[in-house]
């Protein structure tokens, strides 16, 4: 009699993703690698079944990689939410200059790695993507666990960010009709680029319109219809994205782009922010399930060289970022190295490769790519302080003088104390 073990092995799948995002949390590490390397050792032939339980995920497979799916749709949409069309026009110089910058030195990285790998140019298109996309995720957790939300960098760094989503976004729908559609001529790609450009137009201009219209269906007591509602925009808008060869991650970012402006935003946001991490988490899972540790081999040292170009890469944004925007050059180490992680729209496009066919070479250089950068750039970003003095000097001495600033006021603050307590 065959067993029926679906439910069983997602509650592993899950077991096991719980289980490493504990220990990348005690180490404080970002939780992104960790997801991608349990999956990439499990779930193939090498992977070990006893009795009922089966690692290999043979029965749960096709559902985990929807929920992989599913993954995608929600941390785009949560992205869109966190960033609306109105915050986008006010960044002005921060975003256009310090982001067009970004992107140019990235893109221009990723296109020396495709020459110097002798690529063909869809898998170079597709390089070059992953290679400028910078992961939000890693850099919102990064920014709060070291409390620098409230420094000056911070904004010109989000402002970057934000332009680089937006890029990725139009890469993407660039790829979709690159690599989806199977468009061969320049035409029938650039026609697909222009509808996906059009699409994103028009509905940014017409989703804001609706917003009070949607916003009273959404002036209702039940959470439950609340959320219905809410799914049922993201879903439908998604999907109808992708019957016109735009990405469904793309419908799932306009959405978000759209409910930003509703006046119920941050109940839309904690409603979703569970669904966002869970499904993330076993988007990121679902991609190391599709990786063969033994393929990597060729792939570590391109994408050893990638990362490298990319940290330095960044530096060089971020000293222009720095200067453009008025702050000190310092600085520019705290911009760099935290625009240097990768993370979930580098996947996001390798699987737009790897559903087009294209050279198996670009799953392998993402996950080394991705695990390098989601490991160093956050480390890089914690120490950035202490490699630019080291690098220029003078920081020894303020570190010190605040050292002794702070001993005097807890001294003083001891001796007040004291005095009210003989009082």
């Amino acid at each position: 009699m065959e067993l029926n073990t679906l439910v069983l092995e997602v509650g592993i799948a899950v077991t096991l993703v719980a289980f490493v995002g504990l220990i990348a949390n005690k180490l404080r590490f970002s939780v992104i690698p960790f997801f991608i390397i349990i999956g990439m050792f499990l779930g193939n032939d090498n992977s070990p079944t006893f009795g009922i339980l089966d690692f290999k995920f043979t029965e749960s497979l096709p559902f985990i990689e929807f929920m992989g799916r599913l993954g995608v749709l929600f941390l785009l949409f949560y992205l869109g939410l966190e960033f609306s069309v109105g915050r986008l026009i006010k960044s002005g110089k921060s975003i256009v200059t310090g982001g067009t910058t970004y992107v140019a030195l990235n893109f221009t990285s990723g296109l020396l790695i495709g020459w110097l790998m002798d690529l063909p140019f869809a898998e170079m298109m597709v390089l070059c993507g992953l290679m400028t996309s910078s992961s939000t995720a890693i850099v919102a957790k990064v920014l709060t666990d070291l409390k620098r939300t409230a420094n000056p960098e911070t904004e010109v760094i989000m402002g970057m960010i934000m332009f680089d989503d937006l890029f990725i976004a139009m890469h993407i729908s660039f790829l979709s009709g690159l690599v989806l559609t199977g468009g061969g001529s320049a035409w029938s790609v650039i026609g697909t680029s222009a509808l996906a450009l059009g699409f994103i137009l028009t509905f940014l201009f017409f989703g804001r319109k609706l917003v009070p219209v949607i916003d009273k269906l959404l002036n209702e007591k039940s959470s439950e219809l609340f959320i219905l509602i809410i799914f049922a925009l993201l879903f439908t808008i998604a999907g109808f994205s992708e019957t016109i060869h735009v990405a469904e991650a793309i419908g799932a970012l306009m959405a978000g782009l759209v409910l930003a402006d509703s006046q119920y935003i941050k109940k839309i946001e904690a409603m979703v922010l569970p669904y966002k991490d869970f499904f993330g988490a076993m988007f990121f899972f679902s991609f190391g399930l599709t990786i063969d540790p033994t393929t990597l081999g060729g792939a570590i040292g391109w994408a050893a060289l990638a990362a490298l170009v990319t940290v330095l890469g960044n530096l060089a944004s971020g000293y222009f970022a720095a200067k453009f925007s008025g702050l000190k050059k310092k600085t520019s180490f705290d911009i760099g190295f935290t625009l240097s992680a990768r993370g979930e729209f580098s996947i996001v496009m390798a699987n737009i490769g790897k559903a087009g066919g294209l050279n198996p070479i670009i799953q392998s250089f993402v996950v080394v790519y991705v695990l390098i950068l989601s490991i160093v750039a956050p480390l890089l970003t914690k120490e950035s302080r202490n490699i630019w003095h080291a690098i220029f000097g003078g920081g020894h001495k303020a570190i010190k003088k605040e050292a002794k600033t702070l001993e005097a006021l807890e001294a003083a603050s001891k001796e007040s104390l004291d005095n009210e307590i003989e009082r």
